[in-house]
């Protein structure tokens, strides 16, 4: 069974689901079957390479928010990440274009280092305060999360895996994901968003369920 995982590396909700889906593949009897794979998402695309901006004026403008508006919305999703064991600090944070962070990420699945990269890169924007915009930076956390210095420098330096991540952002669209996180379990079942673990639960069983009964 296979699982993609549509999301973007700025996104705290996708940060989230990816721990409630991992709970539940936790306890799912046949997760020895699943293989799981990350594909790219940007929720801002059009934001050019190298430019950032506070996150807080970032939400202000796109929502029409007022600064209390935004600091009762990241205390809430503070408290959210929280319960579920993660722990997010977002009062001074700065986003940008995550395109290349994206391509490190192709580059980690080609070494079977996917999820270890994406965990890195989440854990230093959420909680560590760390930029995902710059080269120096991916390069170090790409580093850390077991990747080769001089590939990771390469894929930087050059268009590598463009290509892959743009696919990725037209398959999202062609199936009609506007936002992420978005889940297709066995390129049949659509899950969007962060939901509750025992929907991932259902979810996974009923994937279970239709992959039998197709086998039989």
């Amino acid at each position: 069974m296979r699982i993609d995982i549509w999301s973007d590396v700025v996104c705290p909700w996708c940060y989230v689901g990816k721990r409630r889906f991992e709970r539940a593949l936790a306890a799912f009897d046949a997760r020895a079957e699943v293989e799981v794979v990350h594909r790219s998402f940007q929720l801002d695309p059009a934001r050019p390479k190298g430019q950032t901006q506070r996150r807080r004026e970032m939400l202000m403008s796109k929502y029409r928010l007022t600064p209390a508006q935004v600091h009762d919305l990241d205390v809430r999703m503070e408290q959210t990440a929280a319960a579920d064991g993660l722990e997010y600090h977002l009062d001074d944070g700065v986003t940008g274009n995550t395109f290349d962070a994206h391509r490190l990420l192709h580059l980690a699945a080609d070494r079977g280092r996917q999820d270890e990269a994406l965990e890195r890169f989440y854990r230093a924007y959420f909680t560590e305060g760390r930029s995902l915009f710059d080269d120096e930076s991916l390069t170090a956390l790409a580093v850390e999360a077991g990747l080769e210095p001089g590939d990771v420098r390469a894929v930087l330096a050059g268009d590598d895996y463009a290509a892959a991540v743009a696919a990725d952002i037209r398959e999202a669209q062609a199936l009609g994901a506007n936002g992420v996180p978005f889940f297709v379990f066995d390129r049949r079942f659509g899950v969007s968003g962060a939901q509750p673990i025992d929907v991932f639960s259902q979810v996974l069983a009923r994937a279970r369920e239709n992959r039998v009964a197709s086998n039989r």
